[in-house]
């Protein structure tokens, strides 16, 4: 196998025979290499190939940022998924898993605890998914010696509804994508920008905005119990952002008639502030 491209040292891309795109891992695989280069097949551990070619660039983007080992638990815990459920999965879950266990691994070194309001609701209406999600924390927690709280299950377990949706559902996919459409489109043109939708802050962007597109369209609406301390400081911190998220909040309970919570509000402004500074420090970069 040739290199074609390095993302970091354990992780290469090479070109199959028809030329796509495919992402190799090994531990140490593309040290003191370059493109060109020969790499030792039996250094290799996991091949990712990502149908959709959009999907595949993002996962590389991912994939060059965080550590081989998380990659390796999210391939298992995948794995794993599809034997109890015994159904195909859409590629999007190994870029969504593979950062969401990242990410909540990093927040608990860093002595956060993110609480779902949802944990209950995703026990109800995702019975299956949340056991999967459950047995995906126990994987985790051992792993990685950490001791994630059960919401985690729960994130996890939405990560998975995600990935079962497919065109059997098309209409409830339409749905959604139209939600998610006219969301993005206030955020856009509020701030008069255009999106990178390349980057990390778009995906994650774009599956907080699927997630809560499903609740609203299956009326999974649920009471909340916010740390309103923190809105205040998310409100206070990020006020243009946060003015951005009222006119979607008026948006939707005037054709939907839902009511976004504080909580919502919450977590749709810091995602918000994230993709807009994320495209302010692309401009400036350009300029």
């Amino acid at each position: 196998m040739v290199i074609d491209r390095i993302l970091n040292n354990n992780v290469v891309i090479i070109k199959d025979n028809n030329g796509k795109e495919v992402v190799v891992c090994g531990k140490g695989i593309a040290f003191k290499k370059k493109n060109g280069d020969e790499i030792d097949e039996n250094a290799i551990n996991k091949v990712f190939v990502l149908q959709d070619q959009v999907q595949s660039k993002r996962f590389q983007e991912l994939v060059s940022k965080i550590p081989l080992e998380h990659l390796q638990v999210a391939d298992e815990i995948i794995n794993m998924i599809k034997v109890e459920l015994g159904k195909k999965l859409n590629d999007t879950i190994y870029i969504s898993l593979s950062d969401h266990i990242y990410t909540s691994i990093q927040r608990f070194l860093d002595g956060i605890m993110v609480k779902s309001s949802m944990l209950w609701d995703i026990k109800r209406f995702y019975e299956v998914e949340y056991s999967l999600g459950f047995k995906a924390l126990e994987i985790i927690n051992k792993r990685f010696k950490v001791e994630l709280p059960e919401d985690e299950a729960a994130f996890i377990a939405l990560h998975i509804v995600n990935a079962e949706m497919d065109e059997s559902n098309i209409k409830q996919v339409l749905e959604i994508t139209k939600i998610m459409q006219e969301i993005s489109n206030i955020v856009k043109y509020y701030f008069s920008i255009e999106f990178d939708t390349d980057s990390v802050y778009y995906y994650r962007f774009i599956t907080h905005l699927k997630f809560f597109a499903q609740r609203l369209i299956m009326q999974n609406t649920y009471h909340d119990t916010p740390d309103d301390d923190l809105l205040d400081v998310v409100k206070l911190k990020y006020q243009t952002s946060y003015k951005c998220v009222e006119k979607i909040a008026e948006f939707i309970l005037r054709k939907y008639e839902y009511q976004l919570s504080n909580e919502e509000k919450l977590y749709l402004t810091i995602h918000v502030e994230r993709i807009i500074y994320k495209n302010k420090n692309n401009n400036s970069d350009v300029h």
